[in-house]
């Protein structure tokens, strides 16, 4: 049987909204703190200059990626593009929080 869209975003909403969030805690502190390990990797690694730094914006747009490469890949899996939903819509949720000032590599 094909999933539907709506089927696949009632199931990201239903994790992204409930069972994520618990187990995750803030969406947006959640990303910043990653944010803040993958700078520090990446100034570390010589790749970003230390006068720069990722945001929780960057994290979340950069696994939608991580999602899209995946479905590249491999055998089909239906979960690759229910992640791909959920982090577009966190994406939209921080750049909202954010009233989308939040650059690439901010300064």
């Amino acid at each position: 049987m094909h999933k539907k869209c709506s089927e696949i975003l009632q199931t990201t909403l239903d994790l992204v909204t409930g069972n994520r969030q618990k187990q995750n805690g803030d969406k947006d502190e959640n990303h910043e703190n990653i944010a803040r390990l993958w700078t520090a990797y990446l100034q570390n690694e010589g790749k970003l200059s230390k006068e720069s730094s990722l945001s929780s914006l960057n994290v979340a747009l950069l696994m939608s990626l991580l999602k899209v490469a995946r479905s590249q890949v491999g055998e089909y899996n239906p979960d690759d593009y229910v992640d791909l939903c959920g982090y577009g819509s966190i994406a939209g949720e921080i750049a909202d929080k954010h009233n989308n000032k939040v650059t690439l590599l901010e300064k």
